[in-house]
This record gives structure tokens, sequence and C-alpha cells, in this order.
């Protein structure tokens, strides 16, 4: 005879894991998927976020391609994004996708999988203090001790990931606690971020310095990413032009009459002049980077107090001022301040920046015999003509680091918002694994990877991933041969080149096919159109395999002419 369960026992028997729980915040606060590599350490958190209607559970082949992925998700969509992986090794390969999202300023949250609690401090297998091993990379890390606070630090960390300046946050949870029965979580304070106004009184200044100033600009960075309507109307009411900041192009058409240019590595003195002799210089939702900065070279400030020619407007106060001197900082979301601003009836200024248009447009401009490049390799820039010729131009292009993306930095134009996705980081491998997560968030996008041979094959396999979800991608591979980057700086400083050399060509095309995607090899513009025509109307993921010369190692060198001499190479 069974006996009946007693009433104590019954109610825990109706309790839901505290994995559920968490499942249950993360769908509340919009997050629709969560990228891993599945781990022993955190079995019921995969089978929670599996399991629930609203989430999807996307398993990739490298914790590196599922961080990236998270990235590129939370970009394109502007909600949190999350990654999981496990304790120990699959914590160290999330890390640097992980780091890419705090350089980025990019709202993510990531579980990490931990010992379990009995085992914590004895240097158990694969232990890491997870804690501190992120707290540098992170806006905030922590080890959750206790299961039902679980929900409750998850709506903590996405609160932190998304208040102030976004970036990613770190949970790591002793491998017992997702399991554990809990009780039903406290209603929790949702994820959405507060959104303060531009003040009156700091309106009001900014409108008058506006109008008063000679030559004016804005420098435009990701934290305008949702108001680029706002950004445009605040620059046609003033009459100002705009840069925008190290590979934020989208965020302000690039095909607008103010629009001067981006300011990235190597960007052409001529780009360059226009906020060099600024008299008034209007930073938006951008930190400033080195990059940005041109070496913490621009905009130049007098100093801190009236005599600077910078006002700086950003939704976190650490970040107002904290690498140029400001005689004006205003902690205000960008897209609240630049309508206040565009809302003013003031008259526009009669200034002309169709010059310093036209100087960028000529640094879009591919060489005039790029496309009959002699040898059976491609220009770089031929490339980058012959996407713009076939792809949408609405298309998001996610890009890799390397030298290669020097010519997509100044040849594709981005017309549209949320187009451009690429780590400012510079983080190698991140293109194909972007690619997977943009057309999972729009799969009514086209979606182009560009990379090169050297990041394809750090995170290449990705493509398997991409195909198993059946995601019709295009992946440009520029392939040269070379760690590119790298051989430049190479050959400018030493004047020789040390391992820089990877074996190729290689048959990058049989590498797609033998991960279930199509595959074309092309080495000059006509079977690089014919095999992007093939790629815009397959069902399967398509790489392209462009041959390109190793010799056009940037817009501005060759790889002789960095090297001097032949008998240095």
């Amino acid at each position: 005879m069974t006996r009946p369960d007693a009433p104590g026992r019954a109610r825990q028997r109706h309790r839901r894991t505290a994995a559920e729980e968490v499942a249950d915040v993360l769908a509340a606060a919009g997050v629709r998927r969560c990228y891993t590599v599945p781990g022993e350490s955190f079995l019921e958190l995969a089978d929670s976020v599996e399991q629930h209607e609203d989430l999807r559970l996307v398993s990739t082949r490298h914790e590196n391609g599922a961080a990236f992925m998270a990235e590129a998700e939370a970009k394109i969509t502007g909600v949190p994004a999350v990654a999981a992986a496990t304790r120990g090794p699959g914590a160290a390969n999330l890390a640097v996708g992980v780091h890419t999202a705090r350089q980025d300023s990019t709202p993510m949250v990531v579980f990490l999988g931990q010992v379990t609690s009995d085992f914590l401090g004895r240097e158990a297998f694969q232990e890491v203090d997870l804690t501190a091993f992120y707290s540098p990379i992170t806006k905030w890390a922590t080890t959750v001790t206790r299961a039902d606070r679980l929900a409750e630090i998850t709506a903590q960390a996405l609160r932190v990931a998304t208040t102030g300046r976004p970036g990613p946050v770190a949970v790591a949870v002793p491998g017992d606690l997702f399991g554990r029965r809990v009780p039903p979580a406290a209603k929790l304070p949702g994820a959405q971020p507060p959104r303060p106004p531009l003040g009156e009184d700091e309106r009001d200044r900014l409108a008058e310095w506006l109008a008063a100033a000679r030559r004016p600009v804005i420098i435009a960075g990701g934290g305008t990413r949702d108001a680029r309507e706002e950004l445009v109307a605040c620059a046609e009411r003033y009459n100002v032009g705009v840069y925008t900041s190290w590979r934020r192009q989208d965020v302000f058409p690039n095909d607008h009459p103010l629009y001067l240019g981006h300011l990235g590595l190597g960007c052409p003195a001529p780009v360059l002049r226009t906020v060099e002799d600024a008299d008034a210089v209007l930073v938006v939702g951008s930190r400033l980077s080195e990059i940005t900065s041109q070496s913490y070279r621009l905009p130049a400030a007098a100093g801190p107090g009236p005599d600077s020619p910078i006002a700086q407007i950003d939704i976190d106060p650490g970040q107002i001022g904290a690498v140029t001197g400001v005689w004006l900082g205003a902690a205000a979301d960008a897209r609240l301040a630049l309508d206040a601003l565009a809302s003013l009836p003031v008259a526009a200024p009669d200034r002309d920046y169709r010059e310093a248009h036209r100087v960028w447009e000529r640094t879009a401009a591919a060489p005039a015999d790029a496309a009959a490049h002699p040898g059976g390799l491609m220009h770089p820039w031929a490339v980058v003509e012959g996407m713009r010729r076939a792809l949408p131009d609405d298309a998001v292009i996610t890009n890799d680091a390397g030298n290669f993306a020097a010519f997509l930095h100044r040849g594709w134009f981005y017309r549209h918002p949320r187009t451009q996705l690429a780590p400012t980081s510079g983080a190698m491998g991140y293109a194909v694994p972007a690619a997977v997560a943009a057309k999972l968030a729009a799969p009514h996008r086209t979606v182009v990877a560009a990379v090169g041979d050297g990041g394809l094959l750090m995170t290449g396999q990705e493509l398997e991933t991409a195909v198993r979800l059946g995601l019709p991608l295009t992946v440009v591979v520029f392939q040269n041969g070379l760690y590119g980057t790298i051989a430049m700086h190479q050959a400018r400083e030493l004047g020789r080149r040390a391992g820089t050399d990877i074996s190729g060509p290689l048959d990058l095309a049989s590498y797609a096919r033998g991960l279930g995607a199509m595959g074309a090899t092309a080495t000059s513009p006509v079977e690089l159109a014919d095999a992007l025509d093939t790629a815009l109307s397959a069902e399967l993921p398509m790489l392209i395999d462009v041959r390109t010369d190793p010799e056009i190692i940037s817009p501005e060198a060759t790889m002789t002419g960095l090297l001097g001499s032949p008998d240095l190479r």
C-alpha cells in the first residue's frame, strides 16, 4: 500500500527548479536565445531553456563562437543576449567574446557553471575562481551561493547589463544549485534601464553653442544606435557635420551630405582635417576609445572648463570627460537629448560641409585599376566593389578583424541602421558567429560575413551551426595567406616578417562543403559576381573563397613598399 505524501513533501514536489525560475526571468526581460556549448555543470539550465516556450537553446561548436553570437545578437536587437559555459576550459573559451562585449558596451549576461558547492575552494576538477577571472572584463561578476537567490541575481544581472554604459555580466553558479527546488520567485523588477533626459539648462546652452560655432562637428558613437532619426534631425537643425566612431558607421546614413567619415584605424588625413579644425565638438554616446580619438589625440581640448571646445552627452556619467576635457557634460539618454536639441526653433546656420563630404567620398572610391588587377588574384578594393554591386544596401555586414577590413570600412556605405556588426576590440573570429546570430535574430535580412583567412579558421566551424539551423547566410573570405595586420606592422617597423605567413592558398570552398555548406572560389570580379548571385538565392549558407593579393596590404601601402628592398623580404 502506497503511503500518501506528507503535506510538506507534496509542496516540495510542486516547487520548480532554480533553473526554471531563471528561464522565466530571462524570457520576461525579452531574451530569446541562449548560446552555449553544453556542459555538465549547468545541465538543468540548458534543459530549462530548451523546454521554455519563449526561449531557444543554440548549441555552437566552440564557446568563443557562442559568446560572439550572443554579443552580436544584443547589438542587432538591443536586448541583452545570454551565453552559458561550463567551468574552467569552457569559461576560458568564452572570455574573448565577453571582453568584446565589454569594449563594445554590449549588454550581455553569461552563466558560468562552477564546481559543486561542497568542492568549492579545493581546486576541484576544472575549478577556477570565476569571479576573479571575469571581474576585469565585465561590469559585474558574482558567484551565487543559494539556489533560492538565483532568479533574483539573474534579474539584477539584467539590470546591471543595461543600466548606464551597457556591458556584460558574469554569474557563476555551483553545479548543484540549478536543479534545486526553490519557492516561487517574488515579483522581480524589470530590466528596463532608466533613461535620463537632457536638462533644459543644458539643452539651451548646447543649442546656443552649436548655433554660434563657426565649424562644429558631432562625433556619434554606439550610444546613438537607437537615436538615428534624432541624430539626423539634430544635425540638420544645426547644420553640423557628423563623424561616426570606430566601427559605428551605421549610426548615421553615410550618403547624407552632412556625413564626414569614420574615425577608424588608418583614417586618411584629409578626412580628419574637419575635426582637427573644429571650434565645437559634440560627442554623443561615444567613450572616445583609442581608435576613435586617433590615439587620444582628437578632439583636442585645452583642458576642462570654458576653454574646451568639447561637450559630451553620455548615459554613463563615468564616461564624461574621461579621456579629454569638456566644457559641458550631460548624463542623458542620447535619443532623448538629441530629440530635445532638434525640437528647438533654431535657424540652421549657414555652413557648407559639401567639400568635407566629398573628401570622404574620394577616400571611399576604389582605384581605377582595381578591377583589372593582374596575376589571377583580386585586389581587395575589387572585392568590396563586387559586394556593393551585388548586395542590397540594407544587408547586415559582420566584419572580422584584419587589414582586409580597412577596405570594407572605406568602401561600404552604411545607409541603414543596425547593418554593421563589428568588434571594436579587434577580436579575430567574430564575423562568422556574428552572422549566425544576426540571421537568427533577423531572418528576413540579408546577412554577409566578411572575414580574412586567419579569422575564418578560428571560428569558421560555426558554419556547421548555420547549416544545422537552416540559416542561408553568406561568408566572403579575403584569403591572402597572411596574418595581414601583424605582417604590415612588422614590415613597417622591422623591415622583415616573422610568423605571419600562413598556409595558402587553402581550398576553403571545400572546407565549407565539408561542414555541409555551399562553397565557391573566386579569383576575378566575374567569378565573385556569379558566386554572390548564387549565394543570395541559396537555401544553405555559402562561403565564397576570394583569392586576394597579399601585396596589397592596406589602402595606402604595398608589402614591397613597406619592406623596402627585396632582400629584406
